[in-house]
């Protein structure tokens, strides 16, 4: 039982994945939602997450032959995605380090609200919950399923595995009520150095596997 496809697929995207450092990479995206807002969050982040594993296991391996993209590429670009949005982070020019600078000016009057829908895909679904491993992990365990059923199993675990991050998302919500400013800037610049060394990981993976692919053929 422990060597099902299936679970082998579930734990390995739950490895990829690790809730842990995932949530405390949440923290500087939901402070600025409330409750509700939140939860709108990680249920499309559970959805995006569904579709983009789905996809990998049923149309995943002819998909990126027609596009001529490779996983190398995507894993390439959701590290150069990841820099842009935790650099500022680690440099403190962003998230709480901003609010705890802007304590003592006015408040304005009024501004729009902060649209979910604009962090959704980019930088939460992609690249901090779902990249190119991601989708590689997919059309690998695709190419092991020998029938229909077996795929529908192991779509089973890819749906368990997009339930598992919207629940760490949400959490992250309610992490983030709790803390102090003073706190969340520390977490702020704590999970910029994570992210912007993932990110250098992601970039040198990508690069590196491109570059080979390159020289095979």
């Amino acid at each position: 039982m422990s060597s099902h496809p299936a679970l082998l697929l579930f734990l390995a995207l739950f490895g990829l994945y690790s809730p842990v450092a995932a949530l405390a990479s949440y923290l500087p995206i939901v402070r600025t939602f409330d409750r509700g807002q939140v939860a709108r969050l990680a249920l499309g982040l559970a959805v995006n997450v569904a579709v983009f594993v789905l996809v990998a296991l049923w149309v995943g391996e002819p998909l990126l032959q027609l596009l001529g993209i490779s996983t190398a590429a995507l894993t390439a670009t959701g590290g150069i995605a990841l820099a842009f949005a935790s650099i500022p982070l680690m440099l403190g020019r962003a998230g709480a380090v901003e609010e705890l600078d802007k304590m003592d000016e006015p408040e304005p009057v009024s501004g729009p609200p902060v649209n979910v829908q604009s962090v959704l895909f980019t930088p939460v679904t992609f690249p901090l919950t779902v990249g190119g491993t991601t989708f590689a992990f997919g059309v690998a365990a695709a190419a092991e399923a020998v029938s229909v059923r077996d795929k529908v199993v192991l779509s089973v675990a890819a749906l368990a595995f997009a339930v598992v991050t919207g629940v760490t998302l949400y959490a992250a919500g309610h992490v983030q009520r709790r803390i102090s400013l003073k706190g969340a800037m520390l977490l702020d610049r704590v999970a910029g150095i994570l992210l912007t060394a993932i990110a250098v990981i992601l970039l040198a993976n990508g690069f590196t596997d491109l570059v080979t692919d390159r020289l095979n053929r």
